[in-house]
């Protein structure tokens, strides 16, 4: 993939692929998060991926493993996705974090500033049509990225909502949804999640 990258007055074309991000994370020690974590969780699905979810962070499961949604709230998403016809193949999933903090506990501006470019990156090189966004600090992220700060509200709120606006590589849709892991501490939630998933359907081809 290349893409284009602005140093002052000088734009120059780099390759750039999801491999040598990874080979970043791996090193990286810009946060303090590093320190305490057994694997980052890259992200993982198909690099021409139409689809893109975007949790927040790993957990336990993920920490272990190196693979996003593998837990409890992975199968729920699994789930979800054969609801619709859609495979995790089909799929691009990617953290605004890619450690995990400690006792999965919210993550700090400073680690969502230090991530955020490999995040950034990630989208530069699968530029999917649909974003979805899952979980409050997603959504903010995603929303203020594509000049939609204003929009910035609860999940609650925002949920299932289609936002449309324009970027570097056409234009594209922004669905913020819950965090399948309500789900797992509440049951009835997973109607609700039903329901915004169904609102995916006519964007997966």
């Amino acid at each position: 993939m290349v893409i284009l990258l602005k140093m002052g007055n000088t734009t120059t074309f780099v390759q750039v692929s999801l491999e040598e991000i990874k080979a970043e994370v791996i090193n990286c020690k810009k946060c303090d998060l590093f320190k305490i974590r057994t694997n980052p969780v890259i992200g993982e699905g198909s690099v021409s991926a139409k689809i893109m979810f975007i949790g927040e962070a790993p957990g336990a499961n993920e920490d272990k493993t190196g693979r996003p949604f593998c837990g409890a709230a992975g199968k729920i998403l699994d789930e979800l996705l054969a609801l619709i016809g859609l495979k995790r193949e089909e799929i691009y999933i990617g953290n605004v974090l890619k450690c995990r903090p400690p006792d999965n506990r919210e993550p700090k501006q400073e680690e969502i500033k230090a991530c955020k470019p490999y995040l950034e990156r990630q989208i530069e090189i699968i530029r999917p049509k649909v974003f979805c966004p899952m979980g409050n600090y997603a959504t903010a992220s995603i929303l203020e990225k594509f000049g939609l700060k204003s929009e910035i509200q609860g999940i609650s709120k925002n949920h299932g909502r289609i936002f449309e606006t324009g970027t570097t590589f056409g234009a594209i849709k922004i669905i913020p949804l819950y965090h399948p892991a309500v789900a797992v501490y509440n049951i009835n939630m997973k109607k609700i999640l039903v329901q915004d998933f169904k609102t995916l359907q006519g964007f997966k081809n």
